[in-house]
């Protein structure tokens, strides 16, 4: 190509693209405004993978706007409690939280649904039901209700089942126990003699040392093991059976949502899937090494037996049927959720439950 020819073209094609960019700003500028928002965390900054979650959404918005959108997070305590956050956001003190629905399960069981309650769906399952089950659309359906949009923001998958002080063998050893445990959960624990316990944080380590708790969860060996639980309750239990998959969400201001543009609506529906699927691979490659160096502190692995997860089965089917009889939301969404139940577990023991224990047999045998 004749190199003046060439030359002459690219100055016109760059000149045309500089009056395109000039002419597209105002109208760029008027369909992007400055956006500044609240973000009320349920978690601590030392929960550097829950808290972090606002993070990422608040980092993504700012970058995919050239820093329009700016959204501030705020740990725990630092606007709301942990556990006001829901009415922070239903009446516009903050215009976002980063949450766990089933916090605000006393408000109303449906809560919970969103999230986990004892022996519902795997992380994986929630996340089907969520997004390819409707299952968003009839959690969404409830929290418009509150004047809030949920969209899906996170999983830690399965959790532990707890740091106790003596060792869980039979029923009998529940009877009576003091466990810290989360609040739908404990209702269903309460129907086997657990006394459910409701303290904060900072609070637990101390109960626990002086004898006033007996055990207590959290989650999951990396965030527990920041903790010390090891310490004074040296007993670290699985699985934990009231969160095999805990959905977190960021909770939105309903009004504000629908008043945002579209572009940032779907942008802020974007961000959320990616938060989604960074926090349960950030759990997944922390948790393996975590584990090991609560074992190498003293913690005893153990396992809840089966007689005792079958009394923990039975106590929560009798109490998921004393809230269907009487809340129809709750209904709705949990028959959704067990109908999918059946078809998630038949198919996930053909394939992915062989491949798994295998390869889990393997790796007790030293081969990997």
């Amino acid at each position: 190509m004749d190199r003046r020819k060439f030359l002459t073209k690219a100055t016109v094609g760059g000149a045309a693209a500089a009056a395109a960019t000039t002419l597209a700003a105002p109208a760029l500028a008027q369909a992007n405004p400055r956006i500044t928002w609240r973000l009320a965390s349920s978690f601590p900054k030392s929960t550097d993978t829950l808290y972090g979650g606002g993070e990422t959404l608040a980092k993504f918005m700012s970058d995919a706007t050239d820093g329009a959108f700016q959204i501030q997070s705020f740990a725990a305590g630092e606007i709301v409690g942990g556990l006001q956050v829901h009415d922070a956001v239903t009446d516009g003190t903050v215009e976002i939280a980063h949450t766990v629905g089933y916090y605000f399960w006393g408000k109303d069981p449906t809560f919970a649904l969103g999230s986990a309650v004892p022996f519902s769906l795997n992380a994986r399952g929630m996340n089907a039901f969520m997004f390819e089950g409707g299952g968003n659309e009839m959690y969404n359906e409830f929290l418009a209700q509150h004047n809030i949009v949920g969209l899906p923001a996170g999983n830690t998958g399965a959790q532990m089942g707890g740091w106790f002080r003596k060792e869980i063998n039979t029923l009998d050893d529940l009877r009576g126990l003091k466990f810290r445990v989360g609040g739908f959960a404990g209702k269903v624990l309460e129907e086997l003699g657990v006394v459910p316990q409701q303290l904060a944080g900072g609070d637990v380590y101390p109960a626990l040392e002086r004898g006033t708790l007996d055990a207590t969860e959290f989650t999951n060996p990396y965030d527990d093991e920041k903790l010390g639980f090891v310490k004074v309750a040296p007993y670290y239990y699985a699985p934990g059976v009231w969160e095999g998959g805990p959905m977190i969400h960021f909770f939105i201001n309903k009004d504000q949502f629908e008043d945002l543009p579209p572009a940032y609506q779907a942008l802020l529906v974007g961000g959320s899937k990616i938060v989604n699927n960074d926090l349960m691979a950030e759990y997944d490659w922390r948790n393996p090494p975590a584990l090991r160096t609560v074992i190498g502190q003293g913690a005893q692995l153990r396992y809840f037996s089966k007689e005792i997860m079958d009394a923990m089965f039975d106590a929560a089917n009798k109490v998921y049927a004393e809230i269907e009889a009487v809340n129809p939301a709750f209904a709705n969404m949990w028959g959704a959720i067990k109908d999918f139940r059946r078809d998630h577990y038949t198919w996930s023991q053909v394939t992915e439950y062989n491949y798994d224990t295998y390869m889990m047999i393997k790796q007790n045998e030293g081969a990997l």
